[in-house]
């Protein structure tokens, strides 16, 4: 492959390829991924056993993902001088689908997320992170059970775009002032300023998404959560360009909450897909409250943010919520937590969310059978109550085992 400078491809196996309009997958595909830092390499390790040994028993052998090592954060850093070399974006180009661990990111001043990095320039526009229980996991709710949700978050817009200034910069004080001039709006002086753009573009083709996977999956109804009762022009809009997504590209088949209270006595018809909308802080009490309210939900980057982890705390933590950055067809999978670097090297942590993620991606390579497997495995091992650390603690008659052990247990229940 030319287009890599530094880095050597796999001599085996072959690309993904976008072929009319969807992925084709050969039997070997390559795979980049990136091990991530802190406890990145340990669940790496272990997830990577897993996804090999359901791949190896859903095909009989005829099928095996060849990985390719790519590198960003503190390892890129080390042996590159650079945070995420070049080499790294042309192979998540180059071979569509990849997967990474959790990526150092410093708060405050510093480099800027490398996992926004990732996202913004290889316009992976949605963040996909589904939420569900799995049986035997400890929840601080009584009924997480009742959490199924599929959070789609636009991940290339709002102020995640980092549009922003210092507090008495040059630039923060130019901003504040055309603003004044402008517009006529107060901001003090010493303030730190930020721009939070939000477009039609980047909010209908963030909601066509969620929307044909809802249709696709059989799901209820795509939920448009928003702030717009005080944001109107960025939040507010995000709302009405939602509502145009569903009516002008798929008002056959969906229906607005509006419609079935006026028309239906408050009954979804059968065949079609309910759009409704909720402000977000709204959403943060119902999902506690009422998880069952909600199926797909379609939101702006920040609210989505927030959302994907409080609804995860739901079901076990962040240590078991997977996610998934896609284009129309590119995807990078990837743990939702940060890289705990004082268990690094531990062999300690849960690798449930890299795994997971995993899930997402064998199912976006059109790889069902081994992704089944894996779930079902899970299942059962946490039936077992087989589980690391994170999770022993707050389970009575837990057998707590490292990090490599609860991959071993996985794939002993593939069976």
């Amino acid at each position: 492959m030319s287009v890599l400078e530094q880095l050597t491809p796999p001599k085996e196996g072959n690309r993904i390829e976008i072929t009319d309009g969807r992925l084709s997958v050969p039997n070997q595909p390559i795979v980049p991924f990136i091990e991530g830092d802190g406890t990145g390499p340990d669940i790496w390790r272990a997830s990577k056993r897993i996804f090999d040994a359901a791949v190896s028993a859903a095909y009989s052998g005829q099928r095996k993902i060849v990985w390719f090592e790519v590198f960003a954060g503190e390892k890129a850093h080390r042996s590159f001088g650079t945070w995420l070399p070049e080499d790294t974006l042309r192979a998540f180009q180059h071979y569509v689908v990849g997967i990474k661990g959790p990526l150092t990111t410093p708060v405050g001043g510093g480099f800027r997320s490398l996992n926004v990095t990732l996202r913004q320039l290889l316009d992976l526009y949605a963040c996909v992170r589904p939420v569900r229980w799995f049986e035997g996991v400890p929840s601080p709710v009584k009924h997480p059970e009742w959490v199924d949700v599929i959070i789609f978050r636009e991940n290339s817009e709002d102020i995640y775009m980092g549009l922003e200034h210092p507090s008495r910069s040059v630039e923060a004080k130019k901003l504040i002032e055309f603003v004044r001039a402008e517009f006529g709006w107060k901001v003090r002086e010493d303030a730190g300023v930020g721009l939070k753009p939000m477009s039609p573009f980047g909010t209908k083709r963030l909601v066509r998404k969620a929307i044909r996977f809802g249709l696709e999956h059989g799901r209820r109804g795509v939920t448009i959560v928003h702030k717009g009762n005080i944001m109107k022009y960025t939040e507010g809009a995000f709302r009405e360009w939602a509502y145009e997504v569903a009516r002008e590209e798929f008002g056959d088949v969906t229906i607005t909450w509006d419609d079935v209270s006026k028309h239906h006595d408050g009954k979804v018809p059968p065949g079609r897909l309910l759009i409704q909308d909720y402000i977000a802080d709204v959403t943060f009490q119902h999902l506690l409250t009422r998880p069952r309210d909600f199926d797909v939900i379609a939101t702006g980057n920040l609210n989505g943010d927030y959302l994907s982890d409080a609804v995860a705390a739901q079901v076990g933590g962040i240590g078991m919520a997977p996610g998934g950055n896609i284009s129309d067809f590119h995807a990078i999978f990837e743990a939702t937590h940060g890289t705990a670097p004082k268990y690094a090297g531990l062999d300690k942590v849960n690798p449930g969310s890299v795994t997971l993620s995993g899930v997402m991606m064998l199912e976006h390579m059109g790889w069902g059978e081994a992704a089944q497997r894996i779930i079902k495995a899970m299942e059962k091992t946490f039936k077992q109550k087989i589980v690391t650390y994170d999770l022993a603690r707050m389970m009575d008659g837990a057998r707590e085992v490292k990090t490599s052990e609860f991959a071993t247990a996985v794939i002993d229940n593939m069976g």
